[in-house]
């Protein structure tokens, strides 16, 4: 006899029933609700995950260390691979056209190219930074890279 499509049905154990609690003593599941007797977690809610019982959390015994710079410049890194087929060869690579194709967020508001992966295309590249692997596989490749002017003092 083959399996037609009254017969079919899910494999034991497959579908769990849900667990119904505090529905009387014969449910085996009334009463404390299989929550045990007293105590915090019978009464409330689970606790927060960084809650140890009132010993001195983690977060309170290891002291602070440093701090971020507000004044710090921000550089988001672009792989020389992830240019590869998303330019035609002359193009050219800046911020504005990272952004147009969707490389970069648009909060960025630098970027550093940097040498991963390979680059066959000659690209002209007009970004904050360029690492040395980087500008190696550019120029290999026959592209060039123009440095930003600097930015004006005061």
């Amino acid at each position: 006899m083959g399996t037609t499509l009254e017969t079919l049905q899910p494999p034991a154990g497959a579908r769990k029933r849900r667990k119904r609690v505090g529905r009387g003593i014969g449910s085996r599941r009334g009463k404390t609700s299989t929550r045990g007797v007293k105590g915090q977690l019978a009464r409330h809610n689970q606790m927060p995950d960084h809650f140890e019982g009132g010993q001195n959390p983690l977060q309170r015994r290891v002291p602070k260390r440093g701090f971020i710079s507000l004044n710090r410049d921000e550089y988001h890194g672009i792989n020389v691979g992830l240019l590869e087929g998303k330019f035609a060869a002359g193009e050219e690579v800046s911020l504005e056209t990272l952004r147009a194709k969707r490389l970069v967020p648009k909060r960025v508001k630098q970027v550093k190219l940097l040498g991963t992966g390979e680059l066959k295309t000659a690209l002209k590249i007009n970004v904050a930074k360029v690492s040395e692997s980087a500008r190696q596989k550019v120029e290999a490749a026959g592209g060039s890279i123009q440095e930003p002017a600097a930015p004006a003092e005061g």
